[in-house]
């Protein structure tokens, strides 16, 4: 396992980009100041680098600065499920609250940047920074709603409605970014979202071409141009229902 580089330079709360997604609103300078010093370090993983492995003690929660990662459960005959995928703003390691052992895998996609924040101290900082309990209720929140999400497109009988709505999903968490999302690269290959959406790499493929077909988007690799993010919506409807739940 390669292991992480820790950031020479730290870039404080107060200089992140992510600072109005990762952080609540109304948090003090003197309040950045301490979450930075409670705030273990900055670590760098390349792409394939694990972040933590299923079994491993739980010690810490880890925030996506940049970059993706992704998050699997193995299986006794070295078989993986991909569960989800995570973006900057979101938290890692939360399942791990329940029995202090990770239960899932997390590599990175990608280069990625994470922030690390030793779980013994989290008390400590909530005390000292009372607004940040609030918001990781509503993280907890959202690791509850993203799980419910693939557990309904699971249930989807058709492929293309799984991919519209993993497409869905991703251009919604990438609006949360205020990133484009008309062009975008996708962080993740093909076989992660078959794997995630309990489907074959080639079906994943015919359902993007289906959608090229349709005018939605253009697929090349891991590009997406969204022409027509109405017929993505149309595309994810049940019975004439539109789903409204949104990330």
């Amino acid at each position: 396992m390669n292991q992480p580089t820790t950031m020479a330079a730290r870039l404080g709360c107060s200089d992140c980009g992510l600072h109005a997604i990762c952080l609540p609103e109304g948090v003090t300078e003197g309040g950045l100041a301490r979450l930075d010093r409670l705030t273990r370090q900055r670590s760098t993983y390349q792409r394939g680098d694990t972040v933590f492995r299923q079994g491993q003690p739980f010690n810490a929660l880890y925030v996506v600065r940049s970059g993706a990662v992704r998050v699997a459960l193995g299986d006794a005959h070295g078989g993986q499920q991909v569960l989800g995928f995570r973006l900057p703003g979101e938290i890692l390691g939360i399942d791990a609250l329940l029995d202090d052992s990770h239960r899932t895998d997390a590599t990175a996609l990608e280069r990625t940047t994470i922030c690390e924040v030793p779980f013994d101290r989290l008390e400590e900082l909530f005390h000292q920074v009372p607004e940040l309990q609030p918001k990781m209720m509503r993280e907890l929140g959202r690791e509850v709603a993203s799980a419910q999400e693939h557990v309904l497109a699971m249930g989807r009988q058709q492929a293309l409605e799984r991919v519209a709505m993993f497409l869905r999903s991703l251009l919604e968490r990438y609006d949360r970014l205020s990133r484009p999302t008309d062009c975008l690269r996708l962080p993740m290959g093909r076989s992660d979202i078959a794997c995630y959406l309990g489907l074959a790499v080639e079906t994943v493929s015919r359902a993007l071409g289906r959608m090229e077909e349709n005018g939605v988007l253009s697929a090349s690799g891991r590009h997406l141009r969204i022409f027509r993010r109405d017929l993505l919506d149309a595309l994810c409807m049940v019975d004439g229902v539109g789903d409204r739940r949104r990330n």
